[in-house]
């Protein structure tokens, strides 16, 4: 097998299990260790892993986040959920702000189903969705395009944030720890607070996995948002903390809902 295809195909084995093993790679493929840790040295210099002891990972740490490319092909279900449920807090008429992510790009899909809207996005994948949409006023963030989270990123689109306000933002983040939410990339976490800055109603969409876990930069507390947004319940002592400090979940799925 080819490198470029053996690459792959460990990418393919990160989407679906999440962690792989140096050794059972090697076995896998028939090819030296060696060989297996050169190609996750060149995948994680990609920023696609990180390697762990013994193989390689592409769940979040504190100051790594998987690529867009991903994270787009893991749990659409839960994705597709919490989309639907944000969607629900959507009116027409409304000028809406979605920031990056993959989840965040599958509600600006949906986002014609309330159209006449204002949409404004640093997000390409929602820009590539709703350009050419009728009834959709679609205000593209400029910056510099960052591969890795498919959107633009930096001064150019946190100062055009700075000028704009919207009705209502939605906010994805890969981690909640206590009452706090973070991110692990700096640039990614100033577009996300310019959003927040920017809105009168803040949304935060984040998946029940991503409870309990801390990243480098803090962005914001849970307090600040005025809905949170999740596929399913999180852990009964998490539960416990936000009842405690008086702050609500919205549970997409409906089973769990209900």
């Amino acid at each position: 097998m080819k490198r470029d295809d053996r690459q792959q195909a460990i990418m393919d084995l990160l989407v679906s299990d999440g962690e792989v093993e140096l050794d059972a790679l090697a076995d896998r493929f028939a090819v030296s260790r060696m060989t297996i840790h050169r190609d996750l040295d060149e995948l994680e210099g990609g920023g696609l892993l990180r390697k762990i002891r013994g193989g390689a990972t592409i769940a979040s740490g504190t100051r790594f986040e998987s690529d867009f490319r991903l994270r787009e092909r893991q749990g659409e279900p839960a994705k597709t959920a919490m989309a639907e449920a944000a969607l629900a807090l959507i009116e027409p008429g409304m000028t809406v702000m979605i920031n990056d992510g993959s989840m965040a790009a599958i509600l600006g899909r949906m986002c014609v189903a309330r159209r006449p809207l204002t949409v404004i996005t640093n997000n390409a994948a929602v820009l590539d969705a709703l350009r050419g949409e009728a009834g959709i006023t679609l205000i593209a963030l400029g910056g510099t395009y960052s591969a890795k989270f498919n959107a633009y990123l930096g001064k150019v689109a946190e100062d055009a944030i700075a000028r704009l306000r919207a009705d209502i933002c939605f906010i994805s983040s890969p981690a909640v720890s206590g009452l706090e939410v973070f991110h692990m990339d700096d640039d990614v976490l100033r577009v996300k607070r310019a959003m927040i800055d920017a809105a009168a109603t803040r949304v935060l969409l984040v998946n029940h996995a991503r409870f309990g876990h801390a990243a480098l930069h803090r962005l914001a507390g849970l307090d600040e948002f005025d809905h949170i947004i999740t596929d399913r319940a999180p852990a009964r002592d998490i539960l416990d903390a936000l009842a405690r400090a008086g702050l609500t979940l919205t549970l997409a799925d409906k089973d769990q809902a209900a």
